[in-house]
């Protein structure tokens, strides 16, 4: 029973995912069209010129960098160039994401017949338990990737939440979301130590 509560949850909220990608798509495509001169209510289009902006700097900066490009210490902290190498990552990093979850809940649509062997059922409903918690995890890194996009758009990606200090671009890259640097990063974790000890 707690399953299959935990599964309706996981569908209804994928489904609100891709509802709100569908409607973002729908609200961008109408930015430029006449008749939109203000953001539909409930949308998260604050500025549609300012949206549309975004889309253009975007689109450019994708052209400007080739795939191999890397950031390097040698360019200014987060560049045009930089900004645009991250948001392409985190961004084929949530469509990699979306995808394997419509994946995961295909197959467990198709994989819901049950099994007469009752040692066969506990090992199916085994592998749905584990799917559906790594895919939990996978919904809550979503979250994260959005907020990341959102502070690539007002300019503070990049730097430590705590100390103001630029975060090094190679742990950016290995973990885009990442948004306090090694040591805050350490500090923060040696403060959880202590207080999950007492």
């Amino acid at each position: 029973m707690i399953r299959l509560t935990v599964l309706r949850a996981f569908v209804k909220h994928v489904w609100w995912l891709d509802l709100s990608t569908r409607f973002r798509n729908y609200v961008a495509a109408r930015v430029g069209s006449p008749n939109m001169s203000e953001p539909v209510k409930g949308s998260r289009v604050s500025n549609p010129k300012r949206k549309r902006m975004r889309l253009e700097t975007t689109m450019r900066a994708k052209r400007k960098i080739p795939e191999d490009y890397r950031p390097s210490e040698d360019e200014p902290f987060m560049s045009e160039r930089q900004r645009a190498y991250f948001r392409r990552k985190l961004l084929n990093w949530r469509d990699e994401i979306l995808r394997s979850t419509k994946e995961t809940l295909q197959h467990l649509h198709d994989d819901s017949a049950q099994h007469a062997d009752i040692a066969d059922r506990a090992t199916s409903e085994t592998e749905r338990a584990l799917e559906l918690r790594a895919r939990d995890r996978q919904r809550k890194l979503i979250a994260k990737i959005d907020a990341a996009i959102m502070r690539l758009d007002d300019g503070t990606y990049g730097y430590c939440e705590e100390t103001g200090e630029p975060i090094s671009l190679k742990r950016l890259d290995a973990r885009p979301i990442a948004t306090l640097s090694v040591e805050a990063q350490e500090r923060h974790e040696r403060r959880e130590r202590v207080y999950r000890d007492e």
